[in-house]
């Protein structure tokens, strides 16, 4: 399953006292790696997983599971920006944005 590190869990609280709900988290085909992570806070949709840590709420779309699963959900504030980050050992390499990824298997191919 995904984990959720103590930070993103920090970040998603503030952002869901905002907002409502949580983060939904899901994987496309695109970006400049072959597929793209989506995250949009929002509520859960029919089928998702929930996963919660210190009361923040992930939602993972049941389609991106496989993709998702052993990753861990980081936020981040530095240099380079502020964001959630994903920790994906699935990837055979990432694009420089972090946005998307090449999954080991299709680089087996």
């Amino acid at each position: 399953m995904v984990s959720i590190t103590d930070n993103a869990a920090r970040a998603l609280l503030d952002l869901a006292a905002e907002k409502g709900g949580g983060l939904r988290l899901s994987v496309e085909k695109g970006g400049c790696a072959g597929l793209q992570y989506v995250m949009e806070i929002g509520q859960p949709r029919e089928g998702d997983s929930t996963i919660e840590h210190l009361g923040a709420r992930v939602f993972i779309d049941p389609q991106s599971l496989d993709h998702l699963r052993g990753c861990a959900l980081d936020y981040e504030d530095g240099l380079s920006g502020a964001g959630f980050r994903i920790r994906n050992p699935q990837a055979a390499r990432s694009c420089g944005c972090g946005t998307s990824f090449e999954p080991a298997e299709a680089a087996r191919a």
